[in-house]
């Protein structure tokens, strides 16, 4: 709640849309303060999660592709950058294995470590083009806001 404090003198519907695109929390955090904290309307906080979500898609996709070719010029970063692609490769099993329809379930799913900067990013090392990433973010956030939207109703549950 430091981050809604932090924020609190701007509209609640701007705190939410803030909140969803910012990494790590996105609509895992979003969803449930509009719901819960700000009483908000289901349809509009939905719609202000997935469009905050899905903001940072191509200023990341841009930032990570100018950064990599810049920084890739030097061989200590080429090094570290084929290292990372490597490993990234490997750890984005499910992506590379079902590629868009991975990527999608990889953004969908609420767990730590999900979402659409990870997404994003693994898209982008593993070459996936930016306007499918980017219809895969949506789907996949829709997917996530719907689940967290469900949890916060008490529709579903994660725990016994």
């Amino acid at each position: 709640m430091w981050l809604v404090n932090l924020l609190k003198d701007l509209p609640a519907e701007l705190i939410v849309f803030l909140i969803s695109a910012m990494p790590v929390i996105e609509v895992r955090g979003a969803v449930p303060i509009a719901l819960l904290y700000f009483k908000l309307p289901v349809a509009p906080t939905l719609l202000l999660c997935i469009l905050g979500s899905v903001l940072p898609v191509f200023p990341l996709l841009w930032f990570l592709n100018t950064l990599t070719d810049r920084l890739r010029k030097t061989p200590i970063f080429d090094r570290f950058f084929g290292w990372l692609f490597v490993r990234t490769r490997a750890k984005s099993k499910i992506i590379e294995d079902f590629e868009l329809v991975g990527l999608t379930l990889f953004i969908a799913i609420p767990f730590p470590g999900t979402g659409v900067w990870t997404g994003t990013i693994a898209a982008y090392l593993l070459g996936l083009p930016w306007i499918p990433t980017f219809i895969c973010a949506v789907i996949g956030t829709t997917i996530a806001s719907l689940i967290l939207w469900a949890a916060s109703a008490g529709i579903i549950t994660f725990l016994p």
